[in-house]
């Protein structure tokens, strides 16, 4: 059920159970689960949207028809995000961004928080510590990488402040309830707050994002709730008012929303519809999926945090909005090096990867910590960057069907009871199981492995099988991360480590592909340019995997002329596979070319390994296996 209202509202929630004898998602049962609901928002119509399903992805998919589906992320947007609040100076971007390559991390976005700005006045930079911003974006830019500013929803009054002047004169302030422009205190101190619910207010903040120096950094719209510092319950007064006498606590829960729609609006205003924006918000409501990312907000360096990150991420992907993530390593305290190695493992695994701290807190960069760690580290992010061509044909799923990201074991395995309270594993698509490991000191954790016992979990590092509808208990040292693919499933990886992950997006693909029980296999790959929004006409590869009776099949369902990929194949690599093949041979479509391929069976583990195929990943193919 979707209860669309955005003023204030609570929800009472009373769990039983309940005989049904009759058939539901969750199967055939005589108890079932029970939730009696009661739903109170302060003001606005009670507006009910009911979802039938009967699958969990028939309700993701009828929910997101409503609110809109994800947008498709630049691809840098989807690598590893470093920040802090704050970076020093010019100076301090720099080293940050070279000692990445000096250690061999690969890195595609950097950070400023809100000491970036001449007082706190967004649009603006400190001259003496940021002399030259468009320099500074150009040093990242060349390589790669990517600037994020931050931008929040209050301006400093000063009438020397031409945004602050610019927002009074146009009358375009929050109101007070006795109609003068309402003043709060936030960061700058005291500070006037746009109208976003204003259309014309939303087109004005747009094109403050095409000022010369801004115009090429990404946004981060935090303290967008709103925050007011001294507001009741550190928010916006609700008999405020907006546009047509709306009194604030009608739409408090959209102002965040709103915000972000007008910078979303000013990234493609800029560069003429052409680039794919990236913004992060804090803030947010069904549909801002459309336009955001979003984190959990400001964490803490403690194992229960790290603990909590999975299932807040969960509960936000099943309600559509799938690019989340929590800040790697706690926003308040200071990590010890287990603590930031475990927590930066599992973000390698989850839509958003960001590491952040406050301004109180050490430095945390990797190379800061002992060398053991900082290789434990900088492998999860390299491991992050083998599986990207798998999170963007992921997004690419969500984009088109609204399908979460990050999955409960229930989501697609509604049959087996034991999922229905956990969370703390899940599944990346319905190919990958993740369990993060999230106790000090951790030397084994548990895994379910869902499903019946015709599901095959194939361990990645250690190639162990186990069955669906077991436990086992998995060895967890400090460099393990326990994360198993499914029988049945082709997930595309890269392994060549490069800088950033633009400067690999035409690197050659490495097929990985798990096999079940019928030796059968399937999966998908997306590919475009990751930058542009071309793709929404169009200029995109996306193709088909089927391994099935020893052959190998890519059938390209969306090809392009516009778009020509030059991803090749380098690699096929199949766990499972059950003898040691006579040959092994490349078929192209349509031409029929055929030629002989290199491979290498692994007898005692069961993998079968073809090295370069050598075919492009935009056009049709098949390998035969031959007995």
């Amino acid at each position: 059920m979707f209860w669309n209202n955005a003023a204030e509202t609570w929800i009472d929630i009373d769990y039983t159970t309940t005989s049904t004898g009759g058939s539901t998602m969750f199967g055939d049962s005589s108890s079932q689960p029970k939730a009696d609901t009661h739903w109170i928002s302060e003001t606005g119509i009670i507006d009910i949207f009911l979802f039938i399903g009967p699958k969990p992805a028939d309700v993701s998919r009828q929910f997101t028809t409503i609110v809109g589906h994800p947008y498709l992320p630049p691809h840098a947007a989807i690598g590893y995000h470093q920040c802090r609040w704050n970076y020093n100076d010019q100076k301090d971007v720099q080293t940050v961004h070279e000692n990445f390559d000096h250690y061999d991390i690969p890195m595609d976005v950097m950070w400023l928080d809100i000491e970036y700005t001449d007082g706190k006045r967004y649009f603006t930079w400190d001259a003496p510590k940021f002399a030259n911003p468009d320099e500074m974006i150009k040093n990242l830019t060349k390589f790669g990488r990517n600037l994020v500013v931050i931008s929040d929803p209050h301006f400093k009054k000063d009438d020397n402040y031409f945004v602050y002047k610019d927002l009074k004169d146009k009358d375009f302030c929050v109101k007070s309830k006795d109609g003068g422009n309402f003043e709060g205190w936030c960061w700058p101190g005291a500070s006037y707050y746009p109208d976003f619910i204003n259309p014309a207010v939303r087109d004005w903040y747009a094109e403050l994002y095409s000022r010369e120096t801004f115009k090429d950094a990404w946004t981060w719209n935090d303290m967008n709730e709103p925050s007011v510092f001294n507001g009741p319950e550190v928010t916006m007064h609700k008999d405020n008012i907006h546009i047509d006498g709306l009194e604030h606590r009608e739409v408090h829960n959209i102002y965040g929303m709103a915000h972000v729609m007008a910078s979303f609006d000013g990234h493609l205003k800029r560069h003429n519809y052409q680039l794919r924006p990236f913004i992060l918000t804090r803030s947010f409501f069904a549909g801002s999926q459309r336009h955001a990312a979003v984190w959990t907000g400001d964490n803490t360096a403690d194992w229960n945090h790290l603990k909590i990150a999975a299932p807040m991420l969960l509960s936000l992907n099943i309600a559509g909005m799938t690019f989340v993530g929590a800040d790697i390593g706690g926003f308040f305290k200071n990590p010890d090096a287990q603590l930031m190695a475990r927590w930066f493992q599992a973000a390698a695994f989850v839509p958003f990867m960001r590491n952040h701290a406050h301004i109180d807190t050490r430095r945390r960069e990797p190379w800061l910590f002992d060398e053991q760690s900082m290789f434990v580290m900088r492998d999860a992010v390299r491991a992050r960057y083998t599986f990207l061509p798998f999170w963007y044909t992921l997004f690419f799923h969500a984009n088109q069907t609204g399908a979460p990201l990050m999955r409960p074991l229930w989501y697609e395995f509604p049959k087996d009871s034991t999922t229905f309270g956990m969370d703390d594993e899940y599944l990346l698509g319905n190919a990958l199981l993740v369990k993060p490991v999230t106790e000090e000191n951790s030397k084994q954790t548990e895994v379910y492995f869902p499903g019946d016992s015709s599901e095959n979990w194939h361990d990645i590092s250690s190639l162990q099988i186990h069955k669906g509808g077991t436990k086992a208990s998995i060895d967890t040292p400090l460099q393990k991360i326990p994360v198993f693919q499914r029988g049945g499933t082709i997930i595309p990886r890269r392994f060549r480590v490069r800088r950033s992950s633009i400067l690999a997006i035409e690197d050659p693909i490495t097929l990985s592909i798990a096999l079940n029980d019928e030796q059968i296999a399937n999966g998908s790959l997306y590919l475009d340019d990751g930058i542009t929004r071309n793709h929404l006409e169009g200029d995109y590869v996306f193709a088909k995997l089927e391994l099935k009776d020893n052959l190998l099949k890519s059938r390209v369902v969306h090809p392009s002329k516009k778009y020509q990929t030059k991803v090749w194949l380098e690699r096929v690599y199949i766990t499972g596979f059950k003898f040691k093949p006579s040959g092994v041979e490349i078929h192209e479509l349509p031409a029929g070319e055929r030629k002989p391929l290199e491979f290498f069976y692994d007898e005692t583990n069961r993998v079968l390994t073809v090295r370069k195929p050598g075919v492009n990943m935009g056009k049709g193919w098949a390998i035969v296996i031959r007995p």
